[in-house]
C-alpha cells in the first residue's frame, strides 16, 4: 500500500511539473491533500495566493466558490476544482433572484457578501468578506447606511457582537458548524480545564459564548502555534486537526465534535487531483458578464 501511494505521488508531482500547476488547499481537506501543498489556508489566504500565483494552472482544492473566486482573481489561468460535486450547502442557500428581491425592500442598502457565495451572488453585492476580515469590513461602511449581511445569519451576528452594528441577516447557515453544540463544549471544558476554547464564527451565538476565541480557521492556526496553553479545544470542522497536530506536536488537540465534518470538503482525494491534472478537469470559468462586476466586490475587500 505504501508502495502505491508513493507511485501515485510521483505521479502527480511529476505532471504537476509539466503543467506549471499550483496546489492550493483549504484547512478542512484531507490530511493527505494538505500534504502536498503549496500552500493551506483560510479562503482570505487563498484568495490572496490564488492573486498572486506565477502558475499557469490553480488547482484549488475545496469547494466550489473558492474555484471561483480564483477564477475571478485570475482570469487568464486554469483554475481546476477536481471533484464537481464539492460544493458548499451555504452557498445554495442564496440565489441572485432572492437577494434582488431583498435589495428591492431595502433600496440604498449596502451588501456585505460573505465569500461562500455564487459569483453571480457576490456580483450583485458591494463587497466581499471572509471569516477573517468580516467586521474590518463592516467597520468601514458609513454608520448611516444600511447593510445587508449574506448568507451566513450567525458570522453576521458575530460581526454584530463585534461592532455593534445592526445588520439585515440573511438566513442562511453553515450545516457542518451547526453540529457542535453548547453541552459537547461545556463537557470539554470540565473534562480539560486547562485547556482554552476557539470556535468558528459559522457557529452559532451559543458556541461564541462559550469560547475564548472566535476566530477564522487561519486565526486558529496562528494561535495554535503561539498561545502558551498545551490543550486546545477546537470548534470547526475537523479537517484542521490535521494541520493542528502537524505543526504542534508538542499540543493537544481536542474536536468538540467528531460529527462536524464537511463531506463536500472531503471529496477531494490524491485519486481525483491525479485525475483532475491529466484531463485538465473540471474547469471552473466564470464568465465575463459576471466576472467583472463579482471581481469589483473581491477586489474591495482584498485592498489593504
Amino acid at each position: 500500500m505504501e508502495d502505491t501511494n508513493e507511485a501515485l505521488l510521483d505521479k502527480i508531482a511529476d505532471i504537476k511539473k509539466s503543467r506549471n500547476a499550483v496546489f492550493l488547499v483549504h484547512n478542512y481537506q484531507l490530511g493527505e491533500v494538505q500534504d502536498i501543498a503549496d500552500f493551506v489556508g483560510d479562503s482570505l489566504e487563498l484568495s490572496q495566493k490564488a492573486a498572486k500565483t506565477d502558475a499557469d494552472v490553480i488547482v484549488f482544492c475545496g469547494v466550489h466558490f473558492m474555484a471561483e473566486t480564483a477564477s475571478l482573481l485570475c482570469p487568464d489561468k486554469t483554475v481546476l476544482l477536481p471533484n464537481r460535486h464539492a460544493g458548499c450547502p451555504m452557498a445554495d442557500m442564496i440565489t441572485v433572484k432572492a437577494l434582488r428581491e431583498k435589495k428591492k425592500e431595502h433600496p440604498g442598502a449596502k451588501v456585505v457578501c460573505y465569500v461562500n457565495t455564487p459569483a453571480a451572488v457576490k456580483a450583485e453585492s458591494d463587497i466581499c468578506c471572509t471569516s477573517a476580515n468580516a467586521s474590518e469590513i463592516v467597520d468601514r461602511i458609513p454608520a448611516d447606511e444600511e447593510i445587508i449581511f449574506i448568507p451566513d445569519q450567525y458570522l453576521g451576528s458575530h460581526v454584530t457582537a463585534q461592532t455593534g452594528r445592526e445588520m439585515i441577516l440573511w438566513p442562511g447557515f453553515c450545516p457542518t458548524h451547526l453540529r457542535i453544540l453548547p453541552k459537547d463544549v461545556i463537557r470539554l471544558k470540565e473534562e480539560y480545564p486547562e485547556a482554552i476554547v476557539v470556535a468558528h464564527p459559522e457557529c452559532r451565538p451559543e458556541i461564541a459564548a462559550l469560547a475564548d476565541s472566535v476566530i477564522s480557521t487561519g486565526g486558529i492556526i496562528r494561535l495554535a502555534r503561539e498561545t502558551k496553553s498545551k490543550e486546545m479545544i477546537v470548534g470547526t470542522e475537523i479537517g484542521i486537526l490535521h494541520r493542528l497536530k502537524k505543526e504542534n506536536p508538542e499540543k493537544k488537540f481536542i474536536p468538540v465534535s467528531e460529527q462536524a465534518v464537511c463531506p463536500r470538503m472531503k471529496l477531494i482525494t490524491l485519486d481525483t487531483i491525479l485525475w483532475s491534472l491529466e484531463r485538465m478537469s473540471h474547469q471552473v470559468k466564470v464568465s465575463d458578464r459576471i466576472r467583472f462586476k463579482a471581481k469589483a466586490a473581491v477586489d474591495k475587500m482584498l485592498e489593504e
